[in-house]
């Protein structure tokens, strides 16, 4: 099968042009940036933002995105909306996008999500905004789609999660927010490329919630982790009231003074303070079960992280 897989240079988009590769596809990456070692059998240098890619394959995987809990929302219009509509126009069979489960999300907690669930009226940051707002120009196209929704991509590579939950943590300055510990879904890289190369091999269409199926204490996970790192545990429980009012200041004096990344978003702290559970019964049924465990996700993370040092 003739694949094409954008975002090649991230993260997510990476990790699945290796997997595929390493099970007979035919793997063309576009990125902006170089491709990741080993991402694809061809790449393509593009900005998905200015036009459309030449070719014509069997599937699509749109992996590419701004993926940030702040910023300009201009730059999440172009990367996140502009370049999947884009991105549509490609000559393809199936079109497979990557979104996110934060088009859910609502202040508070919310248990046992399906794909049923009503996304959220008024979505909590620019990049949940952009990404429910691909998502429906996906469910417009006529194409024949599938949308899968990752919670908490993490594991080796990993770009955007953890990078900037360890770089609070090293210095110390990582809080418990709240009194109560909140629960929470995760996603291990391998799991994913796993799931989508599922949806490829299937030819499956539909909305599919995906994690690791094995829900956890926040602060206990990211304790094992840091634990296994050698870097300080989280510190002192800070009220979510005084969090988001440190937020809502940080992001009002980011937005006047250039749109630099706040130490603490409004986003950061309600993923951190609220449970965010998702049913991945539908995935389970016709996807099949992720084949990597919460523990030995873990395992492997902080192995990896261990071997960067």
């Amino acid at each position: 099968m003739r694949v094409l897989v954008t975002g090649v240079s991230g993260f997510v988009g990476g990790a699945l042009g290796r997997y595929l590769r390493g099970r007979g596809y035919s793997v063309t990456g576009v990125s902006r940036g170089a491709a990741r070692s080993g991402a694809c059998c061809e790449f393509v240098p593009f900005d998905l933002t200015t036009g459309v890619v030449p070719g014509r394959f069997d599937a699509v995987v749109h992996c590419a995105a701004r993926s940030a809990p702040w910023g300009r929302p201009a730059e999440f219009v172009a990367q996140n909306v502009r370049a999947t509509a884009n991105t549509l126009r490609v000559e393809a069979d199936h079109f497979v996008f990557v979104s996110s489960s934060s088009v859910y999300y609502r202040w508070g907690d919310q248990w046992g999500l399906t794909e049923e669930s009503p996304v959220a009226e008024r979505p909590l940051n620019a990049y949940a905004a952009t990404k429910l707002e691909a998502e429906r120009l996906v469910r417009a196209s006529g194409r024949r789609w599938t949308v899968v929704r990752p919670r908490a991509v993490f594991g080796p590579e990993d770009t955007v999660l953890f990078p900037r939950l360890l770089r609070a943590a090293k210095k110390g300055m990582l809080p418990r927010f709240g009194v109560r510990e909140p629960v929470g879904d995760l996603i291990y890289i391998e799991n994913l490329c796993f799931l989508l190369e599922r949806v490829l091999a299937l030819g499956a269409t539909g909305d599919f919630n995906v994690t690791n199926g094995e829900p956890v204490g926040l602060w206990t996970f990211l304790n094992e982790v840091f634990r296994g790192l050698g870097y300080p545990e989280l510190g002192r429980r800070v009220p979510v009231g005084v969090a988001m009012g440190l937020a809502r200041g940080m992001e009002w004096a980011s937005a006047a003074t250039g749109w630099w990344e706040p130490p603490i978003t409004r986003f950061g702290v309600e993923v951190m303070a609220h449970a965010k559970t998702f049913d991945v019964g539908k995935a389970n049924a016709v996807l099949g079960r992720v084949p990597v465990s919460n523990g030995e996700s873990l395992r492997r993370f902080v192995e990896w992280q261990k071997g960067k040092s």
